[in-house]
């Protein structure tokens, strides 16, 4: 194994990157890695990446919009200094013994291996993150964790750990190509390439994922109520407690939850819970008992009154209406 080049550091030649794109990921996050990319070439009086797309056998990949990007195949590729690998749904189906095999080849060459959404799952599924700190989309994190124990798994919305490099979905990996930019252009460089997008800047890399998709909507009370609520969908805790361990008063969080979030901490609670059990619901084939205890209801007609109230139909309906979901 070729020792690993530092690609995060100061550098004037185009970072040479392989961008492998697999069957069912989402355009988004395949735009999050190619986009900030080319708006550093286009904002460099030089090239700063030199890319090429690679897929997974000699047909081209078919993005979960039906997009298709052609690419060269991975077991042709010859090297790089980066590796970005953007994976979505199927990860089973992707990761055959070629497919690890040329990962595998290509980190061996001293590249530097990076994963979006369910990129990282087939990097680990490689071996290729044990000893390392890593993170997935926060829908995958447990099974992720149970999976690849010798992976220091963590809910960070991204993750640097020597020259392995993982993002928890398309916003984070934003950040973290930005990350990429900084560390070799400058700060000030990287901040002109987000503002090309009114990108007004990310809050670092380990905030944990939002489950709700508001995280600059909270302050740090809030927030840290937020975060032992999702820690907590299956035994509720009251709001008493919630504010005693915060260090601050009940009549106080609902001041902040109103002020931050225009609701209460309890309705708040409530959503998250219902929020999970509808994934529950649509992604897996959990028993609806089961779905029912896991957030928190003690019985099935509390838990099919609240569904039908916040999703508008029974879950059991839902679950037969349901179709393969597209992505996270």
């Amino acid at each position: 194994m070729k020792s690993a080049k530092n690609i995060l550091q100061p550098e004037h030649q185009a970072l040479k990157t392989a961008v492998l794109v697999l069957d069912d990921c989402n355009t988004l996050s395949f735009a999050s890695a190619v986009d900030p990319m080319r708006a550093a070439n286009r904002l460099a009086d030089r090239p700063a990446f030199d890319w090429d797309y690679v897929t997974a056998t000699p047909e081209p990949a078919t993005l979960t919009s039906a997009l298709q990007v052609p690419g060269i195949p991975l077991a042709r590729l010859d090297g790089c200094d980066l590796m970005i690998v953007i994976a979505g749904f199927q990860l089973v189906r992707h990761a055959t013994p070629s497919l690890l095999a040329g990962l595998r080849r290509i980190a061996g060459s001293g590249a530097t291996m990076a994963g979006i959404d369910g990129g990282p799952w087939l990097l680990a599924e490689a071996g290729l993150l044990d000893g390392h700190a890593a993170t997935t989309h926060w829908e995958d994190l447990e099974t992720f964790g149970a999976r690849f124990p010798d992976v220091d798994v963590r809910p960070d919305r991204f993750t640097v750990s020597g020259n392995r490099l993982t993002s928890g979905g398309a916003i984070p990996a934003v950040e973290m190509m930005l990350h990429i930019i900084a560390s070799r252009h400058g700060a000030g460089f990287a901040a002109r390439v987000s503002g090309l997008f009114l990108y007004d800047g990310a809050p670092e890399p380990t905030t944990p994922q939002s489950r709700t998709g508001a995280p600059h909507r909270h302050n740090a009370l809030t927030a840290k109520a937020n975060k032992l609520m999702q820690a907590s969908f299956d035994d509720p805790l009251p709001l008493a407690e919630i504010a005693r361990t915060l260090g601050t008063s009940p009549r106080t969080l609902q001041q902040q939850f109103r002020l931050r979030l225009n609701t209460t901490p309890q309705d708040h609670y409530l959503q998250l819970r219902l929020a999970e059990a509808r994934r529950l619901v649509t992604d897996t084939d959990m028993p609806l008992m089961d779905v029912a205890l896991a957030t928190g209801f003690a019985s099935q007609s509390s838990f099919a009154r609240a569904f039908r109230t916040a999703h508008g139909l029974s879950a059991r309906d839902l679950r037969q209406d349901r179709t393969l979901p597209t992505h996270h």
